[in-house]
């Protein structure tokens, strides 16, 4: 297989890093020609992985691994016919959730995504997990055989559901209070963020149960003690976005859970909060 990653940030690089290891031709593509120097597992070691511009690209690529921010999607959309076959297999590793429809291709797969890190100019750091779980199926099962001896773990899923709603509450809770108060992980320190933090999930929950997603009664205090598990410095993608003065995730997080909510007519006042304060955050820094 030929293996295109698109998105220099901390997912993609640290994806392209590992695939790289087993297939060396994977490439890492981006707006732009540039190197990125790749810290693994919040180390000192360091090595550099080439970024190759759009036009620069001279291959169509038989899996193309989708790792930019979801507001993102509409200008790397515009760029996959000069990369993509028919039968490509194209792999979402993005926050959130209701982005796949929007990919003109047939082989199209929303992955859950567990990279943590952080990218600060042509510098990513990575500070743990290496893990993606993706739909199971013909051309799945042959990418995840292609990357076997690389440190990237792929779990292949009969129904990706489920994990995709963990996720999405995982990021709901963290994200949240860590955009909205300008701090990290360590934010969760204080109990009054902690009892906030429950509140959110606890609507996040009360959606995923009306999507036919039943989880087991200690959801939320499971969330909770992988929240407490981070780093006290480790942020988030949205914090970073909020500090860095970028756009936001939330349409594909905070803003789906919102409108599954109300199409189902429920009452969710911490997360229709939320997601009122982080869209005028979006908005301001969307046309800034």
């Amino acid at each position: 297989m030929t293996i295109a990653i698109i998105g220099p940030g901390a997912v993609g690089t640290t994806i392209a890093a590992e695939i790289k290891k087993v297939l060396p031709e994977t490439q890492l593509i981006g707006r732009y020609d540039k190197t990125m120097s790749y810290f693994p597992e919040n180390t000192t070691h360091r090595f550099d992985i080439e970024v190759t511009s759009y036009d620069r690209v001279k291959q169509l690529f038989d899996v193309i691994i989708i790792a930019v921010k979801t507001h993102q999607l509409d200008s790397v959309i515009k760029q996959l016919s000069t990369i993509a076959h028919k039968d490509s297999l194209i792999i979402l590793a993005q926050n959130g959730y209701g982005q796949v429809e929007r990919i003109p291709y047939p082989n199209v797969f929303q992955a859950v995504v567990y990279i943590s890190g952080q990218k600060i100019n042509h510098q990513i750091k990575h500070f743990r997990d290496y893990q993606l779980y993706i739909q199971d199926n013909t051309l799945t099962r042959q990418f995840k055989n292609e990357i076997i001896g690389s440190k990237l773990n792929v779990t292949l899923e009969p129904n990706i559901e489920m994990k995709i709603w963990y996720k999405l509450l995982v990021n709901l809770g963290i994200n949240s209070i860590t955009a909205l108060v300008h701090q990290p992980t360590k934010v969760l320190q204080y109990p009054h963020m902690t009892e906030l933090c429950r509140h959110i999930l606890a609507d996040g929950v009360q959606v995923a149960y009306s999507e036919g997603i039943y989880f087991n009664e200690t959801i939320i205090g499971d969330i909770m003690n992988i929240y407490a598990g981070y780093p006290n410095e480790m942020g988030t993608s949205v914090y970073y976005d909020v500090m860095n003065g970028n756009p936001l995730e939330i349409d594909a997080i905070q803003g789906y859970i919102y409108r599954r909510a109300r199409y189902h007519q429920l009452k969710t006042p911490y997360l229709d909060t939320v997601y009122t304060f982080l869209s005028a955050y979006h908005l301001k820094y969307k046309h800034s």
